[in-house]
């Protein structure tokens, strides 16, 4: 039976993909964006009032469920008997991925783009890299444990090479001013990204739970060396 830690991957796919789609649905609707001139990129959809606040709420809180998703998986790594240099690898990768997704909500592109470009390679160049690096890691250690069906593995390995051969296009097309192709390509990239990060229920179906430790550290109660006696002294006479 699967814990509830494997909910929180899944939960992550489906808000994230809610999120985006929604944006998308409210910047068609209040029409800042005009689908007879083409497909807009996700952060053009973005990048009005006011479906810039929703764009960033929404993005935050995925953010923030990507983070904790990246902490578990690091863990799961350290108790697999992963590397612990290589482990911190995986694990920063996916924190910059994730903060690159708030960035991406937080500065607008019409607003801040160099900022939000930034945002954006760290989302999803670098949010690819951190996948293509947990493959590297089970293709390395063959002794790891694999949860799930075989195909899973497989399956990742496809969605990886279909980011990364988008990723490239995107780049090529946006250069080539054919923007509306391009756009595809980002949507396309993001949906994948996505399910990459639910496919991680398969591995944590295995977590029943996680507990919080805090390590204590040197007492406060523990008498100084040389101890300073606090009683009020009686005052001298002039």
């Amino acid at each position: 039976m699967w814990g509830y830690l494997a909910l929180l991957p899944a939960f992550l796919a489906l808000w994230a993909t809610t999120s985006i789609w929604t944006v998308f649905a409210i910047a068609v609707a209040n029409k800042t964006v005009n689908l007879t001139e083409g497909i807009p990129y996700i952060s053009l959809c973005g990048s009005y009032p006011p479906q810039s606040c929703i764009f960033s709420q929404l993005l935050n809180l995925g953010a923030a469920m990507a983070a904790w998703i990246c902490i578990l998986r690091y863990h799961q790594f350290r108790d697999w008997g992963v590397r612990k240099w290589f482990n911190q690898l995986i694990l920063w990768s996916g924190l910059l991925c994730a903060l690159g997704t708030s960035v991406v909500g937080n500065f607008q592109q019409k607003n801040q783009q160099a900022t939000h470009l930034t945002g954006a390679f760290f989302a999803l160049f670098v949010g690819n890299v951190y996948f293509w690096l947990q493959l590297f890691l089970s293709w390395r250690m063959k002794n790891l444990p694999q949860p799930g069906a075989p195909w899973i593995g497989p399956l990742r390995l496809v969605l990886c090479s279909l980011c990364t051969i988008l990723m490239v296009t995107m780049v090529i097309l946006h250069a080539s001013l054919l923007r509306s192709a391009s756009a595809v390509c980002e949507w396309t990239v993001a949906m994948l990204l996505f399910t990459l990060f639910g496919l991680l229920a398969v591995d944590f179906s295995c977590l029943e739970g996680c507990t919080l430790c805090l390590q204590p550290g040197p007492s406060l109660s523990q008498q100084p060396d040389s101890p300073i006696s606090l009683k009020p002294q009686p005052s001298q006479a002039l």
